[in-house]
Formats: C-alpha cells, structure tokens, sequence
C-alpha cells in the first residue's frame, strides 16, 4: 500500500485567492478520486497571516483596508476586487466584499488548530472561508468564531475554551516560522510531499496533474 501524498497548505482566512486555491485544490482532487488508480492525499493546512497587525475590529470596508495598506486609489482596489470576484465565481464562489468584514486572524487560525486536533480542520477551514467572503460574518471575535465552530460541528465550550486560553498559539507561530523556513512570501502556497512548492491559485487541472505525477513516481519508486 502506497503512503498517501501530503499536500501541506499554507494560507489566511482573509486571504481571497486562498479560497479560490481552496476549491481548485478540491475540485482537482475530486478529479483524480475517479482514476482507476486513485490516489490517496492527505491535505493539512498551516496558517499564515497577511496583515497580523490589523485590529479586531476594523474601521471601514475592504476599500478602505485595501487603499490604505497597499496606497492605491479606490478606483483602482475596486477593479481588483471585481477580478477576484470574477475569478472566485469561475471556482463556484460568490464573493461579497460589500459585506466583508475586515478583522485579524489570528484567533481564527488558532481555531483552525483546535478543529484539527477533533479531526475537523477541513470543515472549519470551509466554514471560516465562506463566513467570511460569501455571508459578511465576523471572523476575528472569539463569541463569533465560537458560533462557526458549532455551525463545522465542534463542541462550542471546548472551542471556547481552546481561544480564551490561546493554547494553539504556538501552533500557528510554528506554521509561520515553517513558512519563512520554506521563504514563503505569498498564499496560497502548496507543498506537494515535502518536495514540490506551488504557489498561487492554480487551476483545478493544474492540481489534478502533479498530483498524479507524484503519485505515479510513488508507484515506480
């Protein structure tokens, strides 16, 4: 039996082409589940945060997140923002940054490491993702993130518990010092069995194929 392929994901909740590699990465996985010698993968995902230093509690919308941290005129951060809703409706996601709320996410990675340990990582990494760009839901406050643990089916108590006492801390710390190890500087980022970097949101097909090329070097190794 052949050890499954580990494909390692570094991303952030805020970030909108992560959800974007999210669903490509999944639709190319589905892909391959069809071939008459499927592979197996395993998917985890790493935190990594882009502006650690926004508050909670962010004053405005995307538009003014977007124009202040990277000094472009509105005008120009609106055409960005309608390409990547282009793009993420291309992926079968309905991007509303009219709704978006802007926060830090940290706790919300912290909450990705809790769902981990209950052997839930994926359903609260999708959960996390679609609240925050499809639904206009807060993502950064713990009496929030507490109400999607429950909706991904965790124990809510525990969930609070896991961010009130911020013991997955060090878990997302260790992520991002892996990340700067590997010389990570954007998201989404892949690492494909230790060996292969992929970086970006690449098509679904993109995925579908090194992850049959891994699993074909796999079977002559």
């Amino acid at each position: 039996m052949t050890d499954a392929i580990k494909i390692d994901v570094w991303s952030d909740i805020a970030c909108p082409w992560c959800y974007i590699g999210k669903r490509n990465l999944e639709n190319g996985l589905a892909v391959v589940a069809e071939d008459a010698d499927a592979p197996q993968v395993e998917v985890t995902y790493h935190s990594y945060e882009l502006s650690p230093d926004t508050p909670v509690d962010f004053d405005g919308d995307e538009l003014d997140f977007l124009a202040g941290h990277k000094g472009m005129p509105r005008e120009k951060v609106q055409e960005m923002l309608n390409n990547v809703t282009g793009v993420a409706a291309g992926s079968g996601l309905e991007y509303r940054f009219d709704l978006l709320q802007h926060t830090n996410t940290v706790k919300a990675h912290e909450l990705l490491h809790f769902a981990k340990a209950q052997g839930a990582q994926h359903a609260m990494a999708e959960r996390l993702m679609s609240a925050y760009f499809t639904e206009g839901r807060h993502v950064g406050r713990i009496d929030d993130l507490v109400a999607l643990a429950a909706e991904a089916g965790l124990d809510a108590d525990a969930a609070r518990d896991a961010l009130e006492s911020g013991r997955h801390l060090s878990d997302v710390r260790a992520d991002q010092a892996q990340a700067q190890a590997y010389g990570i500087q954007g998201v989404p980022f892949f690492v494909i069995d230790g060996k292969y970097g992929v970086s970006g949101a690449q098509p679904a097909d993109a995925f579908a194929q090194i992850t049959r090329q891994v699993w074909s070097e796999r079977q002559q190794a």
